[in-house]
């Protein structure tokens, strides 16, 4: 059955592509309405906002229910510290929850149910992985403040996940996207920036002129709040120079303004890289990982990584050196089983092991 047309009322779409509900009139400011089309606190949105009065604020949640402890650590400094997309994260995921179990007393759940929510999640293990990381965040807050005795997600398992992440962009992937666009576009000065500095791409959106000093760009990233200092190369500056830029910041929308969010601008990111016809998996972040794989063969260190890309402890910028290590070991071996196996297919006083000299190093 169609829903009943309402008047003033629009349906709208979000950048995100959520549905949102409002009501416009001419000469009045656009109000936004709850998002559950059909419930009686959207209907009496609806008619507050014809009759010009405020929207009313949904009630508390009952003390001590699981809606009253999320209430309670949004509003702490732990909370608020975090950067605006981690929060924004974690409110997605802890709203849904709220939807199911809200109305629960939090001290009744315990590890059995923290486990079903996971094997209910199965299918999705890296959403299931980031279920429990917030889940758990919430509840060691909660015990640090003495609300409960025991953190449930204590001994709750992750699920593995046969996969390595967001994809790496390899190099002819990125010669393609170069290619395609050319320096002098700002589809190419979000490449180049992302790529030869390590931002993300929501550091990436901000670096401006007012962040570079003696050719070395330095800013604070939003996620960890570390200060990273990157020097700018010549391939990078020479980018930067041939992009016309009108704002503080190096990229600009179309229209001349900064971008909103790192969200805005991931998905201009994404047509870019169709435009390119590079794979569909090459995205932002994936840069970042390209990166930081080139660097580490490039001979980068574990410390080096770190400083680059803000890393606060060395697990991240070991997985890159350690894979170029297992890389060079390989060889090694290969040649150690060569020149034990098989002399007699090599002349009398061929050439000794041509990594030889990596070994020591590798053992350091």
């Amino acid at each position: 059955m169609p829903k009943p047309k309402l008047p003033y009322l629009r349906k709208e779409t979000s950048r995100h592509g959520k549905t949102v509900w409002c009501v416009r009139r001419k000469g009045h400011l656009r109000i936004r309405l709850p998002d559950d089309y059909g419930t009686p606190e959207f209907f009496q949105a609806y008619n507050d906002a014809l009759a010009a009065r405020p929207l009313r604020r949904t009630a508390e949640p009952a003390s001590g229910s699981f809606s009253w402890l999320v209430s309670r650590y949004r509003s702490s400094a732990r909370y608020q510290q975090a950067a605006p997309s981690t929060r924004r994260m974690r409110d997605q995921v802890l709203q849904g929850v709220e939807r199911k179990i809200g109305h629960v007393a939090y001290a009744t759940i315990l590890r059995k149910h923290l486990i079903q929510a996971m094997e209910d999640r199965a299918a999705t293990p890296h959403g299931a992985n980031n279920f429990l990381k917030i889940m758990s965040g919430l509840f060691k807050w909660a015990l640090y403040h003495d609300m409960i005795t025991i953190n449930p997600c204590d001994g709750v398992q992750k699920i593995r996940a046969r996969s390595d992440g967001f994809h790496t962009w390899t190099v002819d992937q990125v010669h393609r996207y170069q290619s395609y666009h050319q320096i002098g576009t700002m589809a190419r000065l979000a490449l180049d920036i992302m790529l030869y500095t390590g931002l993300r791409r929501s550091d990436a959106m901000q670096a401006g002129r007012q962040h570079v000093k003696n050719g070395v760009l330095t800013i604070r990233n939003e996620k960890n709040k570390a200060i990273v200092s990157v020097t700018i190369y010549a391939a990078l500056q020479r980018t930067i120079d041939a992009t016309p830029s009108t704002g503080m910041a190096f990229q600009i929308t179309e229209k001349g303004s900064p971008f909103k969010s790192a969200a805005s601008f991931g998905n201009w990111f994404r047509k870019r890289c169709q435009e390119a016809g590079v794979p569909d998996e090459c995205r932002a972040h994936g840069l970042r990982k390209a990166g930081a794989t080139i660097a580490a063969e490039g001979g980068a260190t574990t410390r080096e990584l770190m400083a680059m890309y803000g890393w606060s402890s060395a697990a991240m910028a070991d997985l890159y050196t350690k894979a170029v290590d297992r890389q060079a070991l390989a060889a090694i071996a290969g040649e150690h089983i060569e020149n034990r196996m098989g002399p007699h297919l090599v002349a009398k006083g061929a050439a000794p092991m041509k990594n030889a000299s990596k070994i020591k190093s590798l053992k350091k």
